[in-house]
């Protein structure tokens, strides 16, 4: 199943990435007939220009982040691993926490989006371009730029220029970020 675009999930398989990422059988059928249908070109994997076919990750500004997060460490992405990806939405709630929907993994996802070269740490430029990103023309470059440095301020606790992930996981730390970055997968 992982390397394939197989119609029949395997019962087994299934179970151990139920328990794995907390989807519940129904909803892993589901999401493998997504994942099929993204799978255009029936390699059993999905590729970025297969997320690029995502409507709704097209015209959101933050799209490409979310596509590049989701290929973090490689180019081809199999069912099971889209899977992992994905989980990160959903509801600590439901099916209980695992490891890829706790308040940790939700964070690294979200401090991804921001450190864009990838060295682990947001600098006011990357800040900036990812304020631009969500916004748009909606508000002024002057505006953006006080936003960016009223972040900096707050969240660069020691001031060398930089939010790292601590310093990010500090500044968060009253935003439900377990629920504001979930979405409900239907059974």
């Amino acid at each position: 199943m992982g390397g394939s675009s197989s119609k029949i999930l395997d019962p087994e398989e299934v179970a151990d990435i139920s328990t794995e990422t907390g989807f519940t059988p129904k909803q892993i059928h589901r999401l493998y007939n997504r994942y099929s249908a993204l799978d255009r070109s029936h390699a059993g994997y999905l590729q970025r220009q297969d997320f690029l076919l995502i409507p709704e990750l097209a015209i959101n500004p933050l799209g490409d982040r979310i596509i590049n997060e989701f290929f973090k460490g490689g180019e081809e992405l199999n069912f099971r691993d889209f899977l992992k990806k994905v989980a990160r939405f959903r509801k600590p709630s439901s099916n209980g926490v695992t490891e890829y929907n706790n308040r940790e993994a939700k964070l690294q996802f979200l401090f991804g989006m921001y450190d864009l070269d990838m060295d682990n740490k947001i600098s006011r430029s990357e800040l900036l371009s990812v304020l631009q990103m969500m916004v748009g023309a909606s508000v002024t470059m002057d505006q953006i730029n006080r936003i960016g440095e009223r972040t900096m301020a707050e969240a660069d606790v020691n001031g060398d220029g930089y939010i790292t992930y601590e310093e990010f996981k500090t500044a968060v730390e009253g935003v439900d970020i377990e629920n504001k970055m979930s979405i409900h997968f239907l059974d």
